[in-house]
This record gives structure tokens, C-alpha cells and sequence, in this order.
């Protein structure tokens, strides 16, 4: 009789897979003592928790694991090396979040322009404002999107209703109509009134934007950060808002996170700070994620090439 291969999942997620896991033997665990004590014995795990350290110690413990899922789209926090030269294939969330993180986006995108937090702020005090705290109007602005990957063409293609003129930045310019490359962004950034960044977090990217960036961008324009705190020099971006350097700043991200409460960060003028929610305000997210699952269940049974397969050497 051939013994069933192991397997480690989270209860949350088990009455979405269970009905296709007959030929596995999976633990179905439901803390993370359980995680920690069922790891080292699994051959395919899926092992995420809100607690990234805790769940890269238990995947640390892995050392027989073949397939590894995740949900998260960045991978930053996993043991990559370890996951690389055991020979495991770690299938991650790249684009399963992507249309409700792009909705985030430009809902921070509007917040920004029409300043909904100003007039959110004065309807709890109870003030009638006799002017719009903010009057720009997105309608034939321009926007930069850094990453176009999933989220980044999701962003692209809500944008296109507000007829805002995108140019997107690739890791490798392809030709498309406005699609550039790394080397260029930079010099072009004083054309922007949007700045969207969403790319992945790595070596390469981290405090890819700092004081020189910040400087060569419009007064007026906003940064919209989407992907991961450690892009920005929070420091640099501290001293653009105090300067008015640029005109502010919308942020799902923060490093470190959560942000901590006497962070100036907090308090710095013209900064909407919305606490990393976007990945999290959608409610079709587990279901997504569960299916893509299930069809790589499949590709990994018959040796297929899976689905949303992470790359160590680039880091996502």
C-alpha cells in the first residue's frame, strides 16, 4: 500500500480543499504549536499566519517540504535560501489580491485628491465646510505605476476610467506604448502628479525611494505606496512632508508595522496612512486563493508546471 504523502494546511481553509485531498494525509492544524510540532514532517504545507516571524520560524522547521503555498504575494519574509537549496517549490498569491488591492489604491488615490480625510475629520467635529479641502481633479493628470505586475495592471486599467495618462516602469522596457524600464523612470519623474508604487520588496528595491527621488518630483504630486514599507526611506519621505517637498503621501505600508503610536509618521502633514488593510478588504480572498490550490494540487500530482511559482534569485 502506498503511503500518502503529508501534508500541513490551516483549518480555516480546510472545508474549501478537504473534498480534493483524498490522497494526502493532512494535518489540519489550528495554532502554532501545532504548525511548529507537524513542519518538519510535511511534504507539501501551507503554513499562513499574520505573525510573519512566527511563520518563518515553522517553515525554517520544513526540511522535507516539496511545495510550499502561500497566499502572500511578496515572499520577502520566507527562509528563501533554505526553501532554494532544499530543491521546494514555493507557489505564492501573486495576483490572487490584485483587483481589490488596485480598488485601495485608487480609492487612496481619490482620498488624496478631494482630501476626504480633512472632510471626514471636520463631520466628526460637526464643522460645515464652506470649501473643499481638496480640488484636484484626476481627470487628465498623468501617473506613474513602479511594478506592473498584477496589481500594478489592475491599477492601469481602473485608472483608465478617470482618463488619466499612465506610464508604467518594468523591471526590462517590452515596447509597449508607455512601458519603460528601470534605467528611466527616475529622470522622468517631475512629469508625474501620481506616483503609484507596487512592486515587489527585495535587496533591489528597498529605499528605492528616498530624498533625491522625493526632490525630483512634482510639488504638487502624491505618492501612493501600495507594496511594502521598506521601498521608502521613511526618514527622506518625513522631511518631504514637513518641506512640502511634494504634495503628500497616501500609504497602505509602513515598516516598520504596525506603525508604532508616537511615530512621526502619524502626524506628518498632507499623509493618509490606511494600515496595510488593502490585502485584506476583499471577501472572495480565501475562495481565490483555495482554487488556485486545488489546481496546483493537480500540476504537482502530474509534474505540471504550477501556477504563481516564486522566484529565488529575484525574490518574488
Amino acid at each position: 500500500m502506498t503511503t500518502k504523502p503529508k501534508a500541513a494546511m490551516a483549518s480555516l481553509v480546510r472545508p474549501l480543499v478537504e473534498p480534493h485531498c483524498g490522497d494526502l494525509d493532512v494535518t489540519w492544524f489550528t495554532s502554532t504549536e501545532e504548525a511548529m510540532a507537524i513542519a518538519p514532517h510535511v511534504e507539501i504545507g501551507w503554513f499562513d499566519m499574520y505573525d510573519k516571524d512566527k511563520m518563518g520560524e515553522i517553515i525554517a522547521t520544513a526540511t522535507n517540504l516539496k511545495w510550499l503555498n502561500s497566499i502572500y504575494a511578496g515572499v520577502e519574509h520566507f527562509p528563501l535560501e533554505q526553501l532554494k537549496s532544499q530543491g521546494t517549490i514555493l507557489t505564492n498569491g501573486a495576483g490572487l489580491n490584485s483587483a481589490p488591492i488596485a480598488e485601495f489604491a485608487i480609492m487612496m488615490m481619490l482620498a488624496a485628491a478631494k482630501r476626504s480625510d480633512i472632510i471626514n475629520d471636520n463631520q466628526r467635529q460637526h464643522n460645515w465646510l464652506e470649501l473643499p479641502p481638496g480640488t484636484t481633479e484626476i481627470d487628465g493628470s498623468k501617473a506613474l505605476i513602479i511594478g506592473f505586475g498584477g496589481i500594478g495592471q489592475q491599477i492601469a486599467k481602473k485608472l483608465s476610467g478617470f482618463d488619466v495618462e499612465i506610464t508604467a516602469v518594468r523591471r526590462t522596457a517590452t515596447g509597449e506604448p508607455n512601458v519603460i524600464g528601470l534605467d528611466e523612470w527616475r529622470d522622468r519623474l517631475g512629469e508625474f502628479d501620481w506616483v503609484f508604487v507596487s512592486a515587489p520588496a527585495t535587496s533591489d528595491t528597498k529605499h528605492m525611494f528616498g530624498a533625491d527621488e522625493f526632490a525630483a518630483m512634482k510639488s504638487s504630486a502624491w505618492l501612493v505606496n501600495i507594496a511594502r514599507g521598506s521601498l521608502v526611506d521613511q526618514d527622506a519621505l518625513i522631511t518631504a512632508l514637513n518641506d512640502k517637498t511634494i504634495g503628500g503621501a497616501a500609504l497602505d505600508v509602513a515598516d516598520p508595522e504596525p506603525l508604532p503610536s508616537d511615530h512621526q509618521l502619524w502626524d506628518a502633514p498632507n499623509c493618509i496612512i490606511t494600515m496595510h488593510l488593502s490585502g485584506q478588504a476583499q471577501t472572495l480572498m480565501f475562495q481565490r486563493a483555495a482554487a488556485r490550490f486545488v489546481k496546483n494540487l493537480e500540476r504537482y500530482r502530474n509534474g505540471e508546471e504550477m501556477i504563481a511559482v516564486a522566484d529565488f534569485d529575484r525574490g518574488y
